[in-house]
């Protein structure tokens, strides 16, 4: 049986179940909720579910947009990813991922960094 990291978070529909909490904490935040006003949320749930099953070792392939194309415009500050990803720590930690598989997803997530912010803090 395979261990991989999507194995261990639950497969596609607990990913879909943490990356659907990890939106209402981030559209709830005042600091980064204006990333998201003209974004088809379900579109974006269920890219957001894609590319995490994708980087966490699952079956699937990311089909969406290039990472830096897909952000190039919004003006990202390196302070706004780190409020976005301390939301997905935080809800990571909410559905009780064991820190380990918590910092591997982090660690996959923050490897885009340099492709989503725009803007030094």
């Amino acid at each position: 049986m395979s261990d991989t990291l999507y194995d261990r978070l639950g497969g596609r529909d607990a990913i879909s179940a943490v990356v659907d909490r990890f939106y209402e904490r981030v559209v709830d935040d005042d600091q980064v909720a204006h990333y998201f006003d003209d974004v088809d949320m379900q579109q974006q749930r269920a890219h957001q579910t894609q590319f995490i099953s994708a980087v966490a070792g699952g079956p699937v392939d990311y089909s969406g947009e290039d990472m830096e194309a897909a952000h190039d415009d919004l003006g990202i500050t390196t302070a706004d990813f780190d409020v976005i990803v301390g939301h997905l720590e935080a809800t990571l930690e909410e559905f009780d991922v064991p820190e380990d598989d918590r910092e591997a997803v982090l660690e996959a997530v923050g490897s885009y960094e340099d492709d989503i912010v725009t803007v030094p803090a």
